[in-house]
Parts: C-alpha cells; sequence; structure tokens
C-alpha cells in the first residue's frame, strides 16, 4: 500500500469515489450503489485517520484525529454517508494541504541541506582527488575553483577570489577572500581559484552546524505552544463529553456528531507551532539563528539593550587618529615621523596604530632606535638617531624636561582630544614638545543606525556597559546616540549592571563578543553573539547568534520576534473565533457536519498562509518608543546619559 503515503493519494481517490456516487445516483438501476461508493470513500479517507487516531490512544492522546473518526463512524452507523464521506475527505485534502504549506515554511532549512557540498578536490601527493566531503582530513589541501562549492570550512593559503556566503551570513555580496582569510562549507566561489586548508569537514563544519541550530530550534516549543498542547490535552475529551451531552439531552445523533467535527482544535494546535517554524527558519535564511520558540518569545519582548563599546559598538581595532604639529618648523609628517620611529621599539598596545599610519603615508621609519626604555603607566623614552624622543602622556613629559610644565597650548590640545573620546600621545625631543599624536577604536559606521532601528524596533533603552574611561566611553555614546553609559566596569559589575535592570522589570538583551562580557550574556534574558560564522561554541551556546558581524541584524532579530509573536496571536485569534462561530452556528441551525468540516479545514489553511507572511523579508520600520530612564547607580562606577537621537 505504498500508494497510501503519497500525500495526495488517499484525497484524490476518495473524491474519485464521491464523484462515481453521484453519478451513480443519476443512473436507472443502480440502487445501492451511490451509498456503496460513498462508504468506500469514507472508508479510504477516514483509515489513515483512524490509524493515526489508534495510534495516539496508545500513547495515552486524545487528538483531533479521534474526534474525526469518532464523527465518521457515528455518521455511517445512523446511515448519513454523504456526511460521513465529505468530513473525511476534506479531512484528508486538509491534512495533504498543511503537509505542503508547511513544508513550505521549513524551506530555509531545506534550502540550507540543499547547499552543503557532497564531494571535495584534495591535493594528496601533488595529485588532485575528488573525495566525499565528509572524508576530508584536518590539514588537508583543498581546492576551490571558480563556480564551485567550498566544500570544508578552512583557511585560505593561497590564491585569491570572491565567495558568496549568502547561506552563512545572508549577505549578498561576494566576501574578497586571500591568503589568511577564513571561508565555510555550503559557500560558493563566484571567481578565483583558492586552496584551502582544512579545519573542519562533515559534521564538523559551521553549514552543519547551523542546519543542527535550526532543526533543533523549529522543533523546540515556545511556552505559549507547551500551554496549547496542555489545552488541547483537556479540550479534546471536553468536546467528546459535550457531544455525548447534547446527543442525550437532545436526542439527536447527527447534533452531537456534528458538534465532534466543528469543535476540533485543528487551527488552535498549528497556530503557534507554524509561525515559530516560519520565524526561525526566515532568521535562518538572513544569517541569524535563534535558539527556539522560547527564546523567540522572550525576544520578542526585549525593551533593554546592553552592549559593550570595544568590538561591538567600535571595531576593536585602534587607528591613529590625529598627529598635531606644536613647534615651528614641524609639520604632521615630522610629528608622525619621530613618534613612529621611538614607538619602533615598544611593546606597548598603541604602536602599531602608529607604526600602520606612518607606513599607509609612505613615511620612512628605517630600523629600531637605538635605545628603548619604557616608562609604566606614562609612556616611552627613546634613542633615535642621538636624539631624546618621548613618547606618552603629560606626566611624563614633565619627568623628562627636569619637571617643567608642558606649555598651555599642549596641555590644551591633550584636553581637547581626551574630551573627543581619543587616546592622546604628547612628543617631545630632547625636552621640547613637537606635537601630539592619539589614537582610537573606530566607531562602526552602522552603529548609530543600529540604535535608531532598536527604538524603531520597540527597544526603550540602550544602554552601553564598558571597562572603557569615562571620556572615550562618553564620546562614543554620544556617536551612536546611546541613552545611558555604564564606565568603567569589571565583567562581574556588567553582570550586576544586567542583573539590576532586571530587578527593574526589563526583558534584557546582551550583546557582546569577548570572554569579559560571558558572566553578563550568561545573566541576561538573551544572550547575543555577533559574528558567530567563526565560532562554534557562540552558534551553540548563544540564544541568537547572528552570523555577520553586523549590528544592523540585531534590531532586525528583535524585530523579526516580534512579528512571529504578532503572527502567533493572529493565528490564535482566527482559530478561537472559527470555532466560536461554527458551534453558534451547529446550536442555532444551519450548520452541517460536511460545512463544519470545510470551515475547520478552511481555518487551518488560513493560519498556514497567515504564518507563511513570515518568510518575506521585512524592511526594517516601526514606531518610535519613549526611552525610560532609570535610576543612578549605586555602585561607584561612572552612569553619563546622552541626549536622546532621533529615529
Amino acid at each position: 500500500m505504498h500508494w497510501i503515503q503519497r500525500r495526495w493519494a488517499v484525497p484524490v481517490v476518495s473524491g474519485a469515489a464521491i464523484v462515481a456516487s453521484f453519478a451513480a445516483s443519476r443512473l436507472a438501476g443502480a440502487s445501492g450503489w451511490p451509498d456503496a461508493l460513498m462508504i468506500v470513500a469514507a472508508v479510504i479517507a477516514g483509515t489513515p485517520v483512524l490509524v493515526k487516531a489508534a495510534r495516539a490512544l496508545g500513547v495515552r492522546v486524545v487528538g483531533i484525529d479521534l474526534l474525526v473518526s469518532v464523527a465518521a463512524t457515528g455518521a455511517i452507523v445512523i446511515g448519513n454517508y454523504w456526511e460521513a464521506a465529505a468530513v473525511t475527505f476534506l479531512f484528508s485534502v486538509g491534512h495533504a494541504l498543511e503537509n505542503a504549506t508547511l513544508a513550505k515554511t521549513r524551506s530555509a532549512l531545506a534550502e540550507l541541506i540543499a547547499v552543503a557540498p557532497e564531494v571535495a578536490v584534495v591535493l594528496r601527493d601533488g595529485q588532485q582527488t575528488e573525495v566525499p566531503a565528509a572524508t576530508v582530513g584536518v590539514g588537508e589541501i583543498v581546492l576551490v575553483k571558480s563556480g564551485a562549492k567550498v566544500p570544508v570550512d578552512g583557511e585560505v593559503v593561497e590564491g585569491s577570489g570572491a565567495v558568496d556566503e549568502a547561506s552563512i551570513t545572508g549577505e549578498s555580496i561576494p566576501a574578497e577572500k586571500v591568503g589568511g582569510d577564513r571561508v565555510f562549507a555550503g559557500t560558493v566561489s563566484t571567481g578565483g581559484f583558492l586552496q584551502v586548508r582544512t579545519t573542519g569537514a562533515g559534521a564538523d563544519t559551521t553549514l552543519a552546524r547551523i542546519i543542527h541550530r535550526v532543526e533543533e530550534a523549529q522543533d523546540a516549543k515556545a511556552p505559549t505552544q507547551a500551554f496549547m498542547d496542555r489545552f488541547s490535552a483537556w479540550y479534546t475529551p471536553a468536546i467528546i463529553v459535550l457531544a455525548i451531552v447534547a446527543g442525550l439531552v437532545t436526542r439527536d445523533a447527527v447534533l452531537a456528531l456534528t458538534l465532534l467535527v466543528i469543535a476540533c482544535p485543528g487551527a488552535l494546535v498549528i497556530s503557534i507551532p507554524v509561525s515559530i517554524v516560519a520565524g526561525i527558519g526566515r532568521g535562518a535564511k538572513d544569517g541569524m539563528l535563534i535558539k527556539g520558540g522560547e527564546f523567540l518569545e522572550t525576544s520578542a519582548r526585549i525593551d533593554a539593550v546592553a552592549l559593550d563599546k570595544t568590538g561591538t559598538l567600535t571595531e576593536g581595532r585602534p587607528q591613529l587618529t590625529d598627529a598635531v604639529a606644536l613647534r615651528a618648523g614641524w609639520d604632521r609628517a615630522d610629528v608622525l615621523r619621530v613618534a613612529a620611529r621611538a614607538e619602533a621599539g615598544s611593546e606597548h598596545p598603541l604602536v602599531r596604530p602608529i607604526l600602520e599610519a606612518a607606513a599607509a603615508e609612505g613615511l620612512d621609519v628605517p630600523g629600531l632606535p637605538e635605545h628603548t626604555e619604557p616608562v609604566a603607566g606614562k609612556g616611552i623614552v627613546a634613542t633615535v638617531d642621538g636624539r631624546r624622543v618621548a613618547v606618552g602622556n603629560l606626566a611624563l613629559i614633565t619627568a623628562d624636561a627636569a619637571g617643567r610644565e608642558p606649555e598651555e597650548r599642549v596641555v590644551e590640545v591633550v584636553a581637547e582630544l581626551a574630551e573627543r573620546g581619543r587616546t592622546p600621545m604628547v612628543v617631545a625631543v630632547d625636552g621640547d614638545v613637537v606635537g601630539v599624536v592619539a589614537v582610537a577604536d573606530r566607531v562602526r559606521p552602522e552603529a548609530a543606525e543600529m540604535v535608531r532601528r532598536l527604538h524603531r524596533a520597540g527597544v526603550r533603552e540602550v544602554i552601553m556597559l564598558t571597562g572603557d574611561i569615562e571620556p572615550v566611553a562618553r564620546a562614543v555614546a554620544s556617536a551612536v546616540g546611546i541613552d545611558r553609559v555604564r564606565a568603567g566596569l569589571l565583567p562581574e559589575q556588567k553582570l550586576e549592571a544586567v542583573a539590576a535592570l532586571q530587578r527593574e522589570g526589563r526583558t534584557v538583551a546582551m550583546v557582546g563578543d569577548g570572554v569579559n562580557d560571558a558572566p553578563a550574556l550568561a545573566t541576561a534574558d538573551i544572550g547575543v553573539a555577533m559574528g558567530a560564522a567563526g565560532s562554534g561554541v557562540a552558534i551553540e551556546t548563544a540564544d541568537i547568534a547572528l552570523m555577520k558581524d553586523d549590528l544592523l541584524r540585531l534590531p532586525a532579530a528583535i524585530g523579526l520576534a516580534r512579528r512571529t509573536v504578532a503572527n502567533m496571536r493572529q493565528n490564535i485569534a482566527v482559530a478561537l473565533v472559527t470555532v466560536a462561530a461554527l458551534v453558534a452556528g451547529v446550536l442555532l441551525g444551519g450548520v452541517t457536519m460536511a460545512i463544519g468540516m470545510l470551515v475547520h479545514e478552511l481555518s487551518v489553511l488560513v493560519v498556514i498562509a497567515n504564518a507563511m507572511r513570515l518568510l518575506r523579508p521585512a524592511a526594517p520600520t516601526g514606531r518610535q518608543d519613549d526611552r525610560t530612564r532609570s535610576s543612578h547607580p549605586t555602585d561607584g562606577t561612572t552612569e553619563l546619559r546622552t541626549a536622546p537621537t532621533a529615529a
């Protein structure tokens, strides 16, 4: 009976029997055949339903299949063959359509599975060998030609090209790849030739972890769905009892059987899981992995977002921002050149941006200084071409000049740069100040737009939690429109800041990318990991994993969660209104068993069609919410509030 397993086989054969019954009723001498064909139609369409009902009863589950089975069997017993055939036929059609549309809502996962490569070209003993992708060993060299799928996770060791990473990050623009860059299985080379050293293959790739996470998330139940499951467990037996009582009181078996059919909670049962599957699938397609229905519902309630500064709001890579000449005869290039010469022998973390800036501007910085002396907490003193060069804070310059205070102009420039959130370093040659250089961690260009979109998505307050100093925190907050700043925080103080927000009744999302953020991420209602494509740990542990290191994915994820929960509520309303209207129609007269089943199946399809709207990408829209300010901290850390930024 393999044919009965095919999605449309049962409704097609059952429908053909119904048509044959109507045809037979018009033929002379066909007495008995119309009823027999109706019974055949009911048995064909009803047998799979009866089997499912029996299996469910075997595990003590009373579901919609039992209601339909009892109603159809009762209709046959009392001789209402057309009603029995109509109910089972419509139910089988609805079930087939339901399966087809549910498969559509899982299309994002199907697309992910489809991009998984099956073979890889490996360089072994100097020869190109085609092998199953899952069998490639770590450290082996895989060749990726133009137009081919990348079969493994790895690092480019030779060659260059462009790779379409939409299946992993959701980014439609191909990424340029050169030596040292990472590539991921399932992405597609759009040009060039790459030699990739394998770091993960088969189940150990980012794509495999994403597929596993999406499968788990789509099957995980949200709190509302769990409640509906418990509700259905009581609702269905209650309907059976109600139908029996109604039949006994009215002595109308048709009424009792009709109540069984029209009160089926099919649309109600499917209203939530279909929205969750569609919402999580849409997120996966856009490079946003949401852990499951529970976290989707929680994300829809987020009204406070806490962000780390370094590496989240900023690029996490300090760059030279200023080189100011303060001595006659010196220009910007002279100040930068002498600072780079002095710093070339230093291990200070701010050396790199100075040296990179000098190289980028074509300044000659030959060799190392003759002598370098680091001064803890102040800077360095170096001997460059026989001259004493000091690079550091004002205290260093004062000490190097035998206690002579720098000129007022120097102090003003240093103060101005610090106020703008930069780290100034004074440059002095043989005790005389020649200029000031400054470095800063560049604010991400999309940070301000992210804050605006968060507010439009319904987030009331965006808070920066940073261990950085007050002036830098103030400057970054002002630049991007942060509502509140907590500066000078240790990791445990970030945790306490998140907990304090929760005690205020806020639903908090914490976004971070470093070990120092881990306690706060674990404490927050929703922990968000950014740039998770390169981290298997982030994909597995974060409540929301944003595969691309793009701040704008955060408001998109929250907006998707809110749309999904709104969609769930719409579906529940449709299901409840339909059942209430049908029950009223039966009790008042006019709604038959067949009409009730038809309307019931239409309500199921309406619910599924509504959920499928989530599969469409949505533009960032919404309203500007008021930004709530909470009480001042009492832990001694610095809190700053900035003026609201217009959305």
